[in-house]
Order: structure tokens, then C-alpha cells, then sequence
């Protein structure tokens, strides 16, 4: 389902740094933490969530903006060096058709880390959705890459 998340736009790879920030400020969890078996049993790839404390989502890498989903409730990135990045902001958030979801960016933008990609009012959101805990996915690792949490530093390693 979510496999062609990345075909709109092909990121250029350059030489950027592999460093990951936090796209929210808030606990950083496992993805096996998630409480929805697509994104905890790792069906779309290893990544981590985040229980978010402000609703202001950075992009955690340098890159490039994929896809803006049309619902808001989604943000697919790519790094500089083609590593695929999925943001997806509380579960089931598609059914708000938008609604407290503010970009800033669109498809195709270039992007720098700590560059603010959009605004969340999760006080509005947060009664009508089952969890805003936000899955933060890497959808095209190698069979030999793993997410490592180490406190709130996450790294994907070799």
C-alpha cells in the first residue's frame, strides 16, 4: 500500500550528513512501541515513534521533500543520500481529511535538517484519533540496517 510513497520525486544524492535529528520534540519510543501492527511489527520498515510534546515537525535530515499527502497527516522525506524517510503524524490521522494539519513545505522542496516542515495542533487533534504517537519510518534500509535508540539519540547502523 505504501511502497510507491516515493515516485513523484527522485532525491538527488550528494554528500550530506547521515546524522538524525528528532522531527518532535517529545519521548522517543521503539517502533515496536506503536500501537498499530503496521508500523510495530516493522511491515513498512524499522524507524522509531515519537509521543510528541509541541505539535512543530522539523525534518530530521537534509534532503528533500517526496510527497506532502494530500490528508496532511504524512510527510515521506529523502535524505541527500536516497535514504526514504516516512513521518506519519498520530494513527489513523488520514480520517481528519487534513483538518489541524499546517504545512510548510511541499513536494519536491529541497530541505534542510531543523527546517520547519509543518505545524500539528494536537489539542485539536488528539480526542479524535486513536493515538497521536507519530511513527517515524525508514522504508528503504538494507537487509543489514537496524534503527538503534540510544536515549534520545537514533541512528541507523550497518
Amino acid at each position: 500500500m505504501f511502497k510507491n510513497l516515493f515516485k513523484k520525486n527522485k532525491p538527488e544524492k550528494t554528500a550530506a550528513s547521515s546524522t538524525i535529528i528528532q522531527p518532535l520534540e517529545g519521548k522517543v519510543l521503539s517502533i515496536e512501541e506503536v500501537p498499530d501492527p503496521v508500523f510495530s511489527q516493522k511491515m513498512m520498515g524499522d524507524g522509531f515513534a515519537i509521543d510528541p510534546s509541541n505539535g512543530v515537525l522539523i525534518s530530521p535530515i537534509d534532503g528533500q521533500v517526496m510527497n506532502v499527502f494530500p490528508t496532511k497527516h504524512a510527510i515521506s522525506l529523502a535524505d541527500n543520500n536516497g535514504r526514504e524517510i516516512l513521518i506519519h503524524v498520530g494513527l489513523d490521522t488520514v480520517t481528519l481529511k487534513g483538518e489541524g494539519f499546517t504545512p510548510f513545505v511541499k513536494d519536491g522542496d529541497k530541505i534542510k535538517q531543523g527546517q520547519k516542515l509543518m505545524e500539528i495542533d494536537f489539542a485539536a487533534i488528539k480526542s479524535k484519533v486513536p493515538s497521536i504517537i507519530t511513527p517515524v519510518v525508514f522504508t528503504n534500509l538494507s537487509e543489514n540496517e537496524k534503527v538503534v535508540i540510544d536515549g534520545d539519540q537514533v541512528r541507523v547502523i550497518s
